[in-house]
């Protein structure tokens, strides 16, 4: 099992930025890739960003090109840098860990996008 701890959400502006971080601790060598998924109230939680140990990305359609997913393999973090922040941004933000079949989740982080 692999604990993650979240931080760095909070309120900005659109057109504004935030840098979400996740620290991973526990059964790290088990780890495959990283990711960051959200959940807007009343929707399914979706993949945001998603990174594996070689480094390759991917990225949800509708974030490509103002977010960017960056990982430091010794220190054990991941984080989600977010730029020219929209309202439908607006969600709790979750860090997750993928080992094989199944994955770790955070407890999440708000991020608000007032228009």
């Amino acid at each position: 099992q692999v604990q993650l701890v979240e931080s760095g959400g909070g309120f900005v502006q659109a057109g504004g930025s935030l840098r979400l971080s996740c620290a991973a601790s526990g059964r790290r060598f088990s780890i495959n890739a990283m990711a960051w998924y959200r959940q807007a109230p009343g929707k399914q939680r979706d993949l945001v960003a998603e990174i594996t140990n070689g480094g390759s990305t991917d990225y949800a359609d509708s974030v490509k090109g103002r977010f960017t997913i960056s990982r430091d393999n010794a220190k054990n973090t991941v984080s989600l840098q977010m730029n020219s922040l929209k309202p439908e941004d607006t969600a709790v933000y979750y860090c997750y860990a993928r080992l094989g079949a199944r994955g770790d989740w955070g407890q999440g982080t708000q991020v608000t996008v007032s228009s």
